[in-house]
């Protein structure tokens, strides 16, 4: 096997990996700081599209984790990028909240309900059936249907709730027509925060605690892989799939003498 270069620039997913239920994992502080005092580039990434980077930077400030806002990638900042670099200055209807709607103004596109571009499915709090069946018209009438990330349930204190991919697959029945996924495990997410940072996948490595989403993409963007145990993912679940990370680590905290 051919020497495996240093890694110059980390990756890292958010929920699992440097928090859990809204508590940092042990040794996430000292990590980030350790990143942040050797002048590495680093981002951390999230599937959510709910919150813009300035809120996510607040509440990991809240917790105890200092990230800077431009060191937060999300699915809904990869989705915009993804639209601008594929059809610039153009419209979209869009099922999102602040997160997702920021992104799109900021890339400058027109959010519009008549005839757009593009038909835009992120993560809210509240779907409403009423914008899902404006979604499967517009859809039906020609514009082309984007998802921020295929995750078909999210956490919350009562327990799972529909997310972005289910409610995906209920506008596919309706429509016959797929969404294109953006998030993670689309090595899209991957690439564009590489470049967002200018850094090249055979020196960067992607920390998650999901072997379906964080490690296959990293691992389909070419990166160095490490698995984390704090999240979804146990130890004897990694020979389940047929691929595995580099590396595998109880925590966050194992891999501050890394940097």
């Amino acid at each position: 096997m051919a020497e495996r270069k240093p890694i110059e620039s980390w990756l890292t997913d958010m929920d699992g990996v440097l928090m859990h239920e809204g508590i940092p994992v042990p040794g996430a502080d000292a990590f980030i700081k350790k990143l942040r005092d050797s002048g590495r580039p680093f981002l951390v990434l999230t599937n959510n599209s709910i919150y813009t980077a300035r809120d996510l930077h607040a509440r990991l400030n809240r917790i105890g984790l200092d990230v800077p806002a431009e060191n937060i990638w999300t699915s809904a900042l990869a989705t915009a990028k993804f639209l601008d670099d594929q059809h610039p200055g153009g419209s979209a209807y869009v099922i999102g909240e602040a997160g997702l709607t920021t992104a799109l103004h900021e890339v400058g596109y027109v959010l519009t309900d008549t005839d757009p571009d593009f038909v835009i499915l992120g993560e809210t709090r509240t779907y409403s059936f009423e914008a899902m069946t404006k979604a499967v018209r517009l859809i039906n009438d020609g514009a082309r249907f984007v998802a921020t990330n295929p995750d078909e349930t999210g956490p919350s204190a009562e327990g799972a709730l529909p997310a972005t991919g289910a409610v995906a697959a209920l506008i596919t029945a309706a429509t016959g027509k797929k969404p294109y996924f953006i998030g993670k495990p689309n090595p899209l997410m991957m690439r564009t925060a590489l470049n967002t940072i200018g850094a090249h996948s055979e020196t960067s490595a992607m920390i998650g605690d999901r072997m379906d989403t964080d490690v296959l993409a990293g691992l389909e963007a070419g990166m160095q892989t490490y698995l984390v145990l704090t999240g979804l993912t146990a130890k004897e679940d990694v020979g389940r799939f047929p691929y595995r990370p580099t590396h595998v680590k109880d925590s966050i905290a194992d891999l501050v003498d890394f940097i």
